[in-house]
């Protein structure tokens, strides 16, 4: 796993496995968020599968999959609620983790959050979104 702390109560990575949640309990992850469409993994990748494996391990999963065309201020507020709402930690996955951290910073931005401290926060984790800054900007003013 390549998990990415983006704040001490959201962190994002790449695709996990079923078999990655029991070490993500252990890791005091109380949710993990599944950005990631199944049209993009096989079966066993799925959410539905993947869900099975959470709740085996004792984790909540919630499901918000998103695409370019579906980073829509509803899904940004879906995935606000799902972390703020979370009893701890929050890892949320995509296929490489950047969905996972441009709807965080659309929120933060949303939120009124100052556009140049996301930026330099996702980019700590490893994540260039500063092709984001007008759109950050429009959604922070």
């Amino acid at each position: 796993m390549d998990i990415r702390q983006i704040t001490p109560v959201y962190s994002v990575s790449p695709q996990i496995e079923p078999s990655d949640f029991a070490a993500l309990k252990q890791a005091g992850f109380a949710r993990v968020i599944c950005n990631r469409p199944d049209a993009e993994n096989p079966a066993p990748l799925q959410a539905t599968a993947m869900a099975e494996a959470a709740k085996a391990a004792g984790i909540d999963f919630f499901v918000l999959p998103l695409t370019h065309d579906t980073m829509t201020s509803d899904n940004v507020s879906k995935q606000m609620e799902a972390i703020s709402s979370a009893e701890g930690p929050v890892l949320a996955y995509c296929a490489s983790g950047t969905r996972s951290s441009v709807i965080w910073s659309l929120g933060q931005a949303s939120a009124g959050g100052d556009v140049d401290e996301i930026l330099t926060t996702v980019a700590k984790a490893g994540y260039d979104l500063s092709g984001l800054r007008p759109r950050l900007q429009q959604l922070a003013d």
